[in-house]
Order: structure tokens, then C-alpha cells, then sequence
């Protein structure tokens, strides 16, 4: 299970499929000449990497990201080369697999503090006296 091993990219490597488009990023002129534009597709629901459990979590955790068929889509057109933007949609990747595999800390239940709730109960008293100065006398 994921608790073992920690799911990468370099782990999904063989994969993962690389295409690569003309970008709208920097690079000037360039641009309009040189295919930059990086688009990693993963398909998840074919891994023979990854267990069921492991695509469950990936499916759950990053279904925004993905395609109906199961494929996460990531692309990287910032870098001005076909190579830096390669490894940011790597390091993208990456990423996205720590933050869905990262176990959430449990948040402990805690009352606030006796002066807190007097200082509360204080301000309220002063804001309803304001408002009562404040009525017309009838």
C-alpha cells in the first residue's frame, strides 16, 4: 500500500506519455516556431503500477484533474523549453501525488479559554449599552 512506498513519477515513469504542442508562454517570436508546450497524460485506471487502493485515492483526491476515461492531464507551458517545462509537469505530478497520499491531521476538539469568553461576553454588553444610548425616548 501507499503507506509503504511513496507513489512518484520516477515510480510511474514507463507510464506516463509525454506529447508536446506550440505553447502561448515567453519565448517571443520563438513560439510561434517550437513546440514548448508539454502535456503529460497518466492513466490511472490502466496502472499496473499502482493497487486498486492507490487508484482509488488518486481517483478520489484528484478527479478534477482527470478525464471521465480515468487519464490525469497535466500541462507545463511556462519555461521558454520543451525540457524545463517536461520537468515541471514532472515536478507537477509529484506534487499532486504527495498532497493526495498525505494523511490528514486530526483536529483535537478545544473550548475556548474562561477569558476569551468573558472578553466575548464583555464586548457584546458594550455594543448593546452603545445601542441602547442610541434609542429614541418615547
Amino acid at each position: 500500500m501507499s503507506a509503504q512506498r511513496p507513489i512518484t513519477a520516477a515510480l510511474l515513469g514507463s507510464e506516463l506519455t509525454f506529447t508536446t504542442s506550440r505553447s502561448s508562454g515567453p519565448g517571443g517570436q520563438n513560439v510561434n516556431k517550437v513546440n514548448t508546450k508539454v502535456t503529460l497524460k497518466f492513466d490511472v485506471t490502466q496502472s499496473l503500477v499502482l493497487t486498486p487502493e492507490e487508484k482509488e485515492i488518486i481517483a478520489a483526491k484528484l478527479a478534477t484533474k482527470m478525464t471521465t476515461d480515468g487519464v490525469l492531464i497535466i500541462t507545463s507551458q511556462d519555461k521558454r523549453s520543451q525540457l524545463q517545462n517536461k520537468e515541471e509537469a514532472v515536478a507537477k505530478l509529484d506534487a499532486w501525488l504527495t498532497k493526495a497520499f498525505a494523511k490528514k491531521k486530526a483536529r483535537k476538539a478545544t473550548k475556548p479559554s474562561k477569558t476569551s469568553v468573558q472578553n466575548r461576553i464583555n464586548k457584546k454588553k458594550k455594543a448593546s449599552e452603545k445601542k441602547q444610548w442610541r434609542r429614541r425616548i418615547e
